[in-house]
């Protein structure tokens, strides 16, 4: 079976797969069912406070999960896909634990041929929370990943430079990553 068919009956299944992004493995699960982001909060070994990111093949996947106003998506349009987490008002769609209490939700639209595949063909959101127990280092090959997972898609050896993460709603970076100083330019064209 194709490696992309495979993940995405895995996660139909409410499993976890651990999959490429332009920057480090991530582990996903269905978005859309508490059940499958419970399970990435018990892989991960995370706290419930931490909000959890998730990744979108596309603008009408991002649009129907998170509310995008005009500046946002001026943003959205510069920047992704690429190696950015934006931050935004969630809708009522998410599992509420995914936002960790902010009523924000962490959004990536990665720049990886594989993951864009895996989350199409899913035709819905997956978590994007890098595959490894929170705070040890997230993984860049599939040797280096040891959070319990149902599937892995090898992606070969990956650059590992985390995401800029940037709070769409007060325009400001809250995580300096790929990228961050274009981000921080453009924002002040935005603020």
């Amino acid at each position: 079976m194709d490696p992309i068919d495979m993940a995405v009956r895995v996660l139909q299944r409410d499993g976890l797969i651990v999959y490429p992004t332009e920057t480090v493995y991530g582990l996903g699960a269905d978005a859309l069912s508490e059940d499958a982001v419970m399970r990435v909060y018990e892989a991960k070994n995370r706290p419930l406070s931490q909000p959890i990111s998730v990744a979108v093949s596309d603008m009408d996947m991002l649009s129907a999960i998170a509310v995008v106003d005009d500046a946002a998506r001026a943003f959205i349009e510069r920047f992704l896909p690429g190696p950015v987490t934006v931050a935004l008002p969630a809708k009522s769609c998410l599992p509420a634990i995914l936002t960790g209490g902010t009523g924000l939700i962490g959004i990536r639209w990665p720049d990886n041929e594989i993951a864009l595949a895996i989350i199409a063909r899913f035709d819905s959101p997956i978590t994007a929370t890098s595959a490894n127990i929170s705070g040890e280092a997230p993984p860049t090959r599939p040797g280096e990943v040891y959070v319990p997972n149902d599937y892995l898609v090898d992606g070969g050896e990956l650059p590992g430079t985390p995401s800029t993460v940037v709070d769409l709603t007060a325009r400001c970076i809250l995580r300096k990553g790929a990228e961050w100083e274009t981000v921080e330019a453009f924002l002040e064209t935005i603020r």
